[in-house]
């Protein structure tokens, strides 16, 4: 096998070790004073934070391939849009699914439900984050080409995030962390090369629009979270942000065990908790069977889901975003169903890494017969968000053959994306001092925002970016669950 390739790092390593010492613990105070800080999961407590981990100095991504992805955004957030309207398409694609996973099927049972009894909001909020990475599985047939070496040759997506897309304000503060540490390095002269990142207004102006649209002057919005938010910088800087602009817009917080003992609809399908009147509805929570623990957490999604308030994402949007419904659209001429522009379905298909269904049928036994024989080569996903649930190479012979066929359905397989490696310094809270140079893989989110029902959309842009950098020994990246750390693009041209 070719090595893996490398790409140029944005300033000389090593960083001599006075300097690294003195710049990481100036780095972690900035860090942690200036909101890029999560809550300990080791030892909690309500009133204390450290800093996320992060990369010292912002990681190379191909200008090129960053502006591309960024353009493609609209074309996405508009796909998604199609695709959560289409009834029988979600209908179609998820019926294997909901007969073998019990969270997707309670998922899609709401959704049946609210179809039946009519919805009391037309328009959906879709904040959307398109996850890439670039791919180097091309670049040795490029060099056998006598091509000019290079160490990306494409970049492919792994997901799209439909619900509780977070990072609006963790992706920006990484940019404004690294920049302090290039000045403090001496290279305030590279600063022209980051990126500006809107991602935190971006996304909280999705949601004062949705707020105006709604048009009730005293009207609230709520943020569905988790019994305990460990991640809580990320959102509180989206409500503090809301307030900051429209100080008339309130914003609570409540679980679904709250909602379904504070909530009720009003005689024309509106959402009260207690007297406020909610207009828009942001889910953090709500993605892992977890966030139920009873049925009556499912009885305050439904009642949400019937009411007039205008969701993000409402029950279509977050079917749309399951993993089964992505491997469908990755099937040859499934896009000409949702966009009508060929240049449009022809940049949206590059994008698309190898998806496979693992179905009870001809194609899902040619795949897992597939990841059996080479398992090195791919990923299996379940329909989840999260992190952490995914099974990667050697690991997967083992999962695949203590399910049953049926049992399969529940699963996608993917090609495992072979990104380049970057060189650099993850900081951790307790790490060592001074820390090591590591080899490092990224993933970069583009953030989408979309508003209207099926026929008019009323706002449709890209909004800004995040980048996640792990190990490149790691499967998994998420800073939240504790393998990644934040970081932010450094643009070669």
């Amino acid at each position: 096998m070719s090595p893996t390739p490398v790409l140029s790092s944005c300033v000389p390593f090593p960083i001599e070790e006075r300097t690294l010492i003195d710049v990481t613990q100036k780095a972690k105070d900035w860090a942690i004073m200036h909101g890029a800080a999560m809550r300990s999961k080791a030892n909690f407590s309500p009133d204390a934070l450290n800093f996320a981990p992060f990369i010292l100095t912002p990681s190379s991504f191909p200008r090129k391939e960053f502006e591309k992805a960024k353009e493609l955004q609209t074309i996405i957030n508009q796909l998604m849009h199609n695709v959560a309207h289409d009834e029988e398409f979600l209908t179609t694609t998820l019926a294997e699914t909901i007969k073998v996973d019990e969270f997707t099927a309670n998922l899609f049972n709401v959704y049946k439900k609210v179809l039946a009894n009519g919805f009391g909001q037309q328009i959906s909020l879709g904040l959307l984050r398109s996850d890439l990475m670039l791919e180097t599985n091309c670049v040795q047939m490029l060099e056998k080409k006598k091509h000019t070496p290079c160490a990306y040759c494409c970049w492919k997506q792994v997901e799209i995030n439909t619900i509780a897309s977070g990072f609006g304000h963790l992706g920006p503060i990484s940019k404004d962390i690294q920049s302090f540490v290039m000045v403090e390095l001496g290279h305030a002269d590279k600063l022209k090369n980051m990126p500006e990142n809107t991602a935190l207004s971006g996304l909280c102006g999705g949601m004062i629009k949705a707020w105006e649209v709604y048009g009730a002057r005293k009207s609230v919005i709520l943020f569905i979270i988790e019994d305990v938010s460990y991640n809580i910088c990320d959102q509180r800087f989206h409500e503090f942000y809301i307030r900051e602009q429209r100080p008339e817009i309130k914003v609570l917080r409540r679980t679904l065990t709250e909602v379904h003992k504070e909530g009720k609809l009003g005689p024309n399908k509106e959402l009260f908790l207690g007297e406020y009147e909610v207009a828009v509805i942001y889910f953090r929570a709500g993605y892992e069977p977890d966030h139920y623990p009873t049925q009556d957490e499912w009885d305050a999604r439904y009642m949400m889901e019937c009411s007039r308030a205008i969701k993000c994402p409402s029950i279509h949007y977050h079917l749309a975003g399951t993993k089964k419904v992505q491997q469908a659209l990755a099937q040859p001429e499934m896009l000409e169903r949702f966009i009508s522009d060929p240049e449009k379905i022809k940049a949206i298909g590059q994008i698309f890494t190898g998806l496979y269904s693992l179905d009870d049928s001809e194609a899902g036994n040619a795949s897992y017969e597939m990841a059996l024989k080479e398992p090195e080569k791919f990923v299996l996903k379940p329909q989840r968000e999260g992190g952490g649930n995914n099974v990667y190479g050697v690991d997967i012979p083992d999962a695949l053959r203590k399910m049953s066929r049926v049992e399969r359905a529940a699963w996608i397989l993917m090609d495992l994306i072979q990104p380049p490696i970057s060189q650099g310094y993850m900081i951790r809270p307790g790490g060592k001092s001074p820390p090591e140079i590591v080899d490092l893989v990224s993933e970069l989110g583009i953030f989408g925002v979309i508003l209207g029902d099926v026929d008019n959309v009323i706002c449709n842009y890209q909004a800004g970016h995040m980048l996640r950098t792990k190990l490149s020994t790691a499967n998994e990246g998420g800073v939240a669950a504790g393998l990644g750390a934040l970081d932010s693009p450094y643009l070669l041209d």
